[in-house]
């Protein structure tokens, strides 16, 4: 369907940009930023057959090894859109690295490890996801994530600016700069995304407050080379070494475990300390100090501050401009949730936009994603903070000590959502629990299970992407039919799949007894009976379940679908 949401304008869905008889571009999604978040955003949109434009203001993508950790319930984003297998060949020279190592010298020094190393068996997620997170470096991802979006369509501009912008009833009218040539131009597009950054100007010019305990600590985040580093880290494959010494405290992070390392040195410009400070003589001493061999070789190649924060947007919409990403949070590196949680807030509002613009739901839905991903961003600031105290991380002096932390699984996969887009919601639950739970509770992640369909084995995760879909067991019952029914009424894009039973998908029986439903029964899995049915939005998110089964299901399941997508 087109969409009758800027009825002045021609808005494209798919296939390029328009461009009207004023010579005015027009796209239906403009993504200001052009990292992580921002090609995310892209690629999102771009599986889901939306025209967008991407405006970056540097010149290519980031050449700083920073942003490694992506977490498993991005790599599962990421698998369903086709992206992994490139994004794991890209982390190929990480592939063998785990765990977070605290040592006060690397040669001699006395050492523990604060998060365990994979040294055998299977990761702990394996019988919970349909994948595995991945340690690929930003510098390493953002290539991928750009090939991926301009395959799918994403018109992604290099070395262009945000100047102005405006919006009115029907859109956004943007100013647009190319900074090589000063050239400006004019975009008008629906919806203006906002991944630019934490000192967002977009947030700025919105006059969007935030809160939060502000800045945290700060460092100076360097690159250099160095062969004989490799002999002094030996066999200790970490992926963070936090160095808590006297005189060389830091962070020390590999990036081929051959020659090319990132030190993370604290700054202090409280104290008065300014990056004419971090000369090179000065890094080379630290990461010496930091290494205990007063004679290894550095090679600094590029330096540049970054700033660990407490800041959460006070609101992520006004109009039809969203903030995503870094311009709605910022938190502490620890636990790698930042540039998680911005992937994570892409993909909520790509499939929203996308229903909004398709004319299959109504703008009430774009509200949820600020109820939705803000309490997930404050509980996940909360977290990242217990674990920068615990880990005693290098440069944060913690106000107070660290309370029970939360595990990594269940930050990164139990938050839980509550909105007029969940139907059924626990509202007395926590957005993110102290234990992990994904039994198809409404409002969080449908559970996985492993699943065959005429040979190919997937996970059930990898159904949700581009429309609803509801689970049943029954080989004869109405759950199909009612589907089918609400499907055509609303003109809402709905697969039904039957799970155990009949010709859709067959549980893997090969697979282990466990958490992932390997030889378990559907229903079970997902907290209803054999008679009952689950719908699952899109992003993967559990909307509604119906424990048996109703009088009349597909009346029902129309009148779900309609308060879900605020028809």
């Amino acid at each position: 369907m087109s969409s009758n949401c800027c009825p002045n304008y021609r808005w494209v869905t798919g296939g390029g940009r328009a461009v009207d008889r004023r010579d005015e571009e027009l796209v239906p999604v403009l993504i200001v930023g052009g990292s992580l978040v921002g090609l995310s955003a892209s690629v999102f949109l771009g599986r889901l057959g939306v025209s967008h434009m991407v405006a970056e203001r540097r010149a290519a993508t980031s050449e700083h090894p920073r942003g490694r950790g992506n977490n498993m319930r991005t790599m599962e984003l990421f698998r369903t859109a086709g992206v992994e297998p490139d994004i794991r060949k890209a982390a190929a020279n990480l592939s063998g690295n785990h765990g977070i190592m605290q040592t006060d010298k690397l040669s001699g020094g006395q050492s523990r490890w604060l998060s365990a190393r994979l040294t055998g068996g299977k990761p702990p997620e394996k019988d919970v996801c349909s994948t595995l997170r991945c340690a690929c470096s930003q510098n390493d991802l953002e290539p991928v994530l750009l090939d991926h979006a301009r395959r799918l369509g994403g018109d992604v501009r290099f070395g262009t600016e945000l100047v102005s912008f405006t919006e009115d009833r029907d859109g956004v009218t943007c100013e647009l700069r190319e900074r090589e040539s000063g050239r400006t131009y004019t975009m008008r597009t629906a919806y203006l995304l906002a991944a630019d950054g934490p000192r967002s100007p977009v947030r700025e010019r919105l006059g969007i407050g935030q809160s939060g305990g502000g800045d945290l600590f700060h460092n100076v985040s360097v690159t250099f080379r160095s062969k004989l580093l490799r002999e002094v880290v030996g066999d200790q494959r970490f992926l963070v070494c936090y160095l808590n010494g006297t005189e060389g405290d830091g962070v020390l992070l590999p990036v081929d475990n051959e020659e090319k390392w990132v030190f993370h040195i604290p700054w202090f410009p409280e104290r008065g300390q300014t990056l004419e400070h971090f000369t090179d003589t000065r890094i080379a001493d630290h990461v010496r100090a930091a290494a205990g061999v007063r004679d290894l070789d550095v090679e600094v190649t590029g330096r540049a501050p970054w700033h660990a924060a407490d800041r959460v947007a006070d609101r992520y919409r006004q109009g039809r401009v969203f903030l995503i990403g870094d311009s709605a949070h910022e938190m502490p590196p620890t636990g790698a949730f930042g540039s998680n949680t911005g992937i994570q807030d892409a993909h909520n509002l790509a499939w929203k936009i996308t229903a909004v613009l398709h004319g299959w739901a109504g703008e009430g839905l774009l509200d949820t994603y600020e109820n939705e991903r803000r309490p997930v961003a404050l509980a996940t600031i909360a977290r990242a903070i217990e674990q920068a105290a615990r880990e005693e991380h290098p440069g944060y002096a913690a106000a107070q000590g660290p309370g029970q932390s939360t595990d990594l699984m269940t930050v990164s996969l139990g938050y839980r959502y509550l909105s007029t887009a969940v139907s059924g919601a626990d509202t007395e639950a926590p957005t993110i629990p102290e234990t992990l739970r994904l039994q198809a509770d409404p409002g969080t992640r449908a559970p996985h299970m492993t699943v065959v369909h005429n040979g190919d084995t997937k996970s059930t995760v990898d159904l949700y992407e581009r429309s609803f879909v509801l689970l049943s067991g029954l080989s004869d019952g109405p759950w199909p039919s009612a589907a089918q029914a609400a499907a055509a009424k609303l003109g809402v894009p709905l697969v039904s799949y039957r799970i155990g039973a009949g010709p859709d998908f067959d549980l893997d029986t090969t697979a282990a007894h466990g958490t992932d439903g390997g030889g378990a029964d559907w229903a079970a899995v997902h907290g209803v009976t054999p008679q009952g049915a689950v719908l699952v939005r899109p992003d993967g998110i559990v909307a509604w379940r119906s424990a048996g089964l109703p009088a009349d299901p597909a009346p029902e399941l129309t009148h779900v679908l309609e308060g879900l997508l605020s028809r």
